[in-house]
């Protein structure tokens, strides 16, 4: 089962608490470019070893980034489960994937996230893998050089057979609907882009088609678009059915 792109309506939370039932995607939108007001009472529920890679980062304003990210998901996570962000406590799968430690919720609640270009979002379900990307749609990239050596020969050839007006959309279509998929797996690069097969068309369904490794894995899969605002694409990956997706935007700064 997928949702159409119409029920992506973003919307302000609830006041008091969120509630998440088992088949349902509840997707955050948050604008990361902050008040320093803000971004400094962020930077004081982020643990020691949040503030230590924030401080690693080359450019300060992707150490800024970083901690608005995080701080804004312990925000999210706190609400669903009644706790103060500060208290909050994260473990990292094999290559990287965040989660809550069991004492935390870890055992249940399940999130990813990700930004781009000043615009982040956080996925969140009930037991389930789930996975979020979201791009900047960048003219300039030279998207047939990059299909042809990342994607599979099949939808290189889509992607080619498209016309130009709508084929830069096609391939973040593509890119963002792959890295949802992998995120939610939590291989990372380690799971090969020409391995697996999305739709990318756009105004079609988002879906995982196939897996080269086994016919029956995207039959587990829901792929779900999402339109995160003018000039940005962005998909989740959840594994098993979803009969409810709720849209929420983070309240203003």
């Amino acid at each position: 089962m997928t949702m159409s792109d119409s029920d992506c309506l973003w919307h302000p939370p609830p006041l008091d608490g969120v509630a998440l039932g088992s088949e349902e995607l509840h997707v955050w939108r948050a604008f990361i470019d902050v008040p320093a007001s803000c971004d400094q009472r962020l930077k004081q529920i982020l643990s020691e070893d949040e503030l230590r890679r924030a401080e690693r980062f080359y450019f300060r304003k992707d150490g800024d980034y970083f901690m608005v990210v995080r701080g804004l998901l312990r925000m999210i996570l706190g609400r669903y489960l009644n706790a103060e962000p500060r208290q909050l406590r994260f473990c990292y799968g094999r290559y990287g994937k965040p989660s809550l430690v069991e004492e935390c919720g870890g055992d249940g609640l399940r999130f990813n996230l990700s930004h781009s270009h000043g615009l982040a979002l956080y996925a969140v379900t009930r037991g389930r893998m789930i996975g979020v990307d979201v791009e900047r749609i960048r003219t300039a990239v030279e998207v047939a050089q990059i299909a042809e050596r990342f994607f599979s020969p099949r939808e290189t050839t889509i992607l080619r057979g498209l016309p130009a007006d709508i084929r830069t959309e096609a391939f973040f279509n593509c890119w963002t609907r792959k890295e949802a998929y992998m995120k939610a797996k939590g291989k990372g690069l380690a799971l090969p882009l020409d391995q697996f097969e999305v739709s990318l068309v756009p105004e079609e369904p988002a879906a995982l088609l196939n897996t080269k490794w086994d016919p029956q894995e995207a039959k587990r899969w829901v792929l779900q678009a999402l339109q995160p605002g003018p000039g940005y694409v962005a998909a989740a990956a959840i594994d098993g059915q979803q009969k409810r997706l709720e849209c929420w935007q983070w309240p203003e700064y």
